[in-house]
C-alpha cells in the first residue's frame, strides 16, 4: 500500500509558551490533515511562523510589534513570500520505504507533483536527500535520494498517484479548516491575518470565516 500525505518539517523549539503546542522531534515531519489535536494544531502554526521569523528588508514593512505574540507572528504576517518547510511524504508499507522532501522545500512546491502526472514527466524535491518523481509511461517512479546510486525506489501507477494528491489537497483544505477554528482561541486580535497567512503559505485559499 502506498501512503501520501502532506507534511510539515519541525524543529525542536524549547521553552514556547505562547500558546499550548505538541512536542515535536528535531528535524521530524508532521503530517497536516483535519484530525490533529489542538496542541498539534498549535505546533503546526509555531513552526511555520517560525518559518517565516526573517526580519523583513524592506522598510515599508512595520515595525515589529512589543508584545511577544505580536513579536512572534511578525513576519508571518509581514512578508510578502511565505514559506512553511516540507513537502509530501511517500510511504510504500509493503517494503517500508519512504520518499521525504529534502532541505529547502516547500508545501506549496507540491504542485510540482502535478508536472510528474500531466506535465513534462519530471520534478524533484530539495536535496539532502534528493527526492526525485518521473513517469515512465503509466508508472510514476519515486526515487528517495537520486544522488545515491544505491537509493530505495517506490512505483505506483500515474492513475493511484493523481487520486493520492487529491487526497492531500483535500488533508491540507481540511487543516486549515481546523487552524481557523483553533486561531481565536489562541492567537486574540491576530487570529484572522494568521488564517490567511497560512493559506498564503500553503498556497491555498483561507476559509471565508476564519
Amino acid at each position: 500500500m502506498i501512503v501520501l500525505q502532506p507534511v510539515l518539517e519541525t524543529l525542536a523549539r524549547d521553552g514556547f509558551t505562547l500558546w499550548p503546542v505538541a512536542e515535536s522531534a528535531p528535524y521530524g515531519f508532521l503530517p497536516l490533515h483535519g484530525g490533529l489535536t489542538p496542541a498539534e494544531v498549535g505546533a503546526a502554526v509555531m513552526h511555520i511562523a517560525d518559518c517565516n521569523t526573517v526580519e523583513p528588508e524592506n522598510d515599508d514593512h512595520p515595525p515589529r510589534p512589543t508584545d511577544p505574540l505580536g513579536a512572534f507572528l511578525h513576519g508571518l504576517l509581514t512578508m510578502d513570500g511565505l514559506f512553511a518547510s516540507g513537502g509530501l511524504r511517500v510511504t510504500d508499507t509493503a517494503t517500508g520505504t519512504t520518499l521525504l522532501p529534502g532541505c529547502c522545500n516547500g508545501l506549496d512546491e507540491r504542485r510540482d507533483w502535478w508536472e510528474v502526472v500531466d506535465g513534462d514527466g519530471w520534478a524533484s524535491f530539495g536535496h539532502d536527500p534528493a527526492p526525485l518523481a518521473e513517469r515512465h509511461g503509466d508508472v510514476v517512479q519515486l526515487t528517495v535520494d537520486a544522488d545515491d546510486e544505491g537509493s530505495p525506489v517506490i512505483e505506483l501507477p500515474v492513475t493511484d498517484l493523481r487520486l493520492l494528491l487529491a487526497d492531500a489537497e483535500r488533508n491540507l483544505i481540511d487543516f486549515l479548516q481546523l487552524a481557523a477554528a483553533w486561531a481565536p482561541l489562541h492567537l486574540a486580535e491576530y487570529a484572522a491575518p494568521v488564517v490567511q497567512a497560512l493559506g498564503r503559505a500553503l498556497d491555498l485559499p483561507a476559509p471565508t470565516n476564519p
